[in-house]
């Protein structure tokens, strides 16, 4: 057992502790084999002799073998040269194909519940055992959506090993069924740091830090977590071992994570990336799909999320394994997959939508991150970390020292709640309430007629309206303040705002494996969205006695009335004394049988030219 143990003093040290362990590997697996595709006769043959393959360096030289033709070698060709024996040409295959796939006998073996046996490589698992990415096992991958799915307690950590590692299996798959990408072994490493890395700058409580109180807490600056996962990543030890090439290979891992580097440049120029050339721009569609949003981060939240949230998850990333092929669209190279799996993308997104209506974006779960942000901005300037140079920062100015935020974790959570100091104590007591489960109420959701530009100073107008929006029809003795009301805005969408995410996906037909075509909306069937995004506003009450709370739900309907909004769900029983008034909130017009004016009408006796069979749509 002590020898599976890694010291502690390894993990510290500055000079020694991140060097690869030494391994008994090929000496030119580290050096050469990263560009193997950029070498001449002589640097082939020179690779040959190290393998102890020299007796057969002349037979390469005579036909002229650089780098690119390697991967075109087989059998049937090594005996054309003149490679009588079949052992040996097995052995030669076999050093070949060392220059083009990872070996798996060095690679370690996680025991994942989503994805089975997981297998990484030396280079990851150093990248795992240093502290900036540790830090990742203290943060929750859905925040404060814990307190409410008891399941939901995974952590960024396992999430980030998941995307690793089905970044590896993508862009191997590619590589196995199309050796004309002549994609290297540097190519695929560096792929897999890009999905392993790219959580790293997620704060205490995942989004919530990012989306909630980084915005309140420092209005000024325009900061996401992708940002201090850049930062995070510069700031981790790298190796220059395992044949990475800097700065190129950096360069080209921070592009997967957070976009073009260079982003005046990449306004003016055709291809903005630095990392790789315009001839691999698929590779940047595999950890962060920016076309698209089909990639393997959302393939584990996905599988990782509904596992622990207790949701079913119609999506499969195998079978777009399977099908997943690179062709060429408009000079560039992209991933396609077959026509006849678009009605499977489709179940993707709507996948995403299913899991933010109901965990994501949870009215409970929402309000309790609420409720957290509200406690984290009023303990901000009290709780102090040590950064760099033994200067100290605040939960907020944290994310501007890297030592500082990688001791930035939800145990923030707990070091307040638990703390005895009076500068605390408000903040204290707003977790204690949540603890004990006394929360802000939520009055109810509606919508706009069309989307709304809402800004911080529009919420607390919204807010002020809210306390003066008294029915007129009913006498109230009870006041209520607009710091009473908490209005929150959301935005549901197919992860490309109002647009359909799939017409930016191209397909290949089974008998064209070269040819990449779109598929439009209305070729694929009449029951897909006409719209794919949605605002929402929902309001929440902070007091929770009965009185003020009753009153609240009446405002709130009144609130909408005067706003021209939708009538809440639950309008006709809070106040059904004001939705009468609004004649635009009927349910009458719909019909009685409940038929969407939208839908056109079937004739569903004659479908199939069947007149005598009646047909149901659920």
């Amino acid at each position: 057992m002590d020898s599976r143990k890694r010291p502690l003093a390894a993990d510290l040290s500055s000079d020694d502790g991140f060097k690869t362990p030494e391994k008994r590997v090929s000496v030119v697996r580290g050096q050469l084999d990263s560009d193997y595709m950029q070498w001449g006769v002589e640097e082939t043959c020179r690779y040959l002799r190290r393998e102890g393959h020299g007796d057969w360096e002349e037979k390469f030289r005579e036909q002229k073998i650089t780098g690119v033709g390697l991967r075109y070698l087989g059998e049937a060709e090594l005996e054309k040269m003149g490679i009588e024996y079949l052992g040996v040409r097995l052995q030669i295959l076999h050093s070949l194909r060392k220059l083009w796939q990872i070996e798996t006998v060095l690679n370690k073996v996680f025991n994942d519940p989503i994805h089975g046996h997981v297998e990484l490589h030396p280079l990851l698992i150093r990248i795992i055992d240093t502290p900036q990415f540790q830090r990742l096992r203290h943060i929750k991958q859905l925040g404060g959506t814990y307190f409410v799915f008891p399941g939901a307690s995974h952590n960024r950590f396992e999430h980030c090993l998941g995307v690793g590692y089905l970044a590896g299996r993508l862009v191997q798959a590619l590589n196995e069924r199309q050796p004309e990408l002549l994609i290297s072994s540097r190519d695929i490493l560096c792929v897999q740091i890009a999905g392993l890395c790219h959580d790293l700058g997620h704060g205490p409580f995942s989004h919530m830090f990012d989306g909630r109180f980084i915005p309140q807490a420092r209005p000024e600056i325009n900061w996401k977590h992708e940002t201090a996962s850049l930062a995070m990543f510069d700031y981790l030890p790298v190796m220059e071992q395992h044949g990475l090439v800097l700065p190129e290979d950096l360069d080209f891992i921070k592009e997967q994570i957070a976009g073009p580097l260079d982003t005046t440049a990449s306004q003016s120029q055709k291809w903005p990336y630095k990392g790789r050339s315009e001839d691999k721009s698929f590779l940047y569609e595999i950890v962060a799909n920016k076309r698209n949003g089909i990639d393997v981060d959302k393939w584990d939240y996905f599988a990782r999320d509904c596992y622990h949230l207790g949701i079913q998850n119609n999506f499969d990333y195998r079978r777009f394994l399977k099908f997943a092929r690179v062709c060429e669209v408009d000079g560039q190279k992209h991933i396609c997959t077959r026509d006849k799996e678009v009605g499977n993308l489709y179940d993707m997104f709507h996948t995403r939508n299913c899991l933010h209506r109901r965990a994501y974006q949870h009215k409970v779960g929402n309000i309790i991150e609420s409720m957290i942000t509200e406690a984290f901005l009023k303990a901000d300037k009290f709780i102090h970390i040590e950064g760099s140079g033994g200067k100290m920062f605040t939960l907020s100015t944290a994310i501007d020292d890297m030592e500082a935020y990688t001791k930035l974790t939800d145990h923030v959570f707990e070091q307040i709640l638990h703390s005895s100091s009076l500068e605390l104590a408000e903040a204290r007591q707003i977790l204690q309430n949540i603890i004990c489960r006394r929360l802000y109420k939520c009055l109810g959701q509606t919508q706009a007629d069309k989307s709304l530009n809402v800004t911080q100073e529009k919420i607390k107008s919204w807010e002020a309206d809210l306390a003066q929006s008294v029915p007129q029809s009913s006498v109230q003795d009870v006041q209520l303040q607009p710091e009473d009301f908490l209005v929150r805005v959301i935005v549901m969408d197919y992860g490309m705002k109002e647009k359909n995410p799939v017409n930016n996906v191209r397909f290949y037909c089974k008998n064209d494996l070269t040819t990449a075509i779109q598929i439009s909306k209305n070729q694929v069937s009449k029951l897909l969205p006409e719209c794919f995004a949605e605002q929402l506003i929902r309001v929440y009450f902070k007091k929770t006695d009965n009185r003020s709370l009753e009153a609240a739900k009446k405002h709130f309907v009144q609130w909408c009335m005067d706003n021209n909004f939708s009538k809440p769900q639950d309008g006709d029983i809070i106040a059904p004394e004001l939705t009468p008034l609004k004649p635009s909130w009927s349910n009458k017009k719909e019909g009685e049988d409940g038929e969407d004016e939208g839908c056109r009408a079937i004739n569903w006796a004659k479908v199939n030219g069947q007149s005598n069979v009646k047909t149901k749509l659920f």
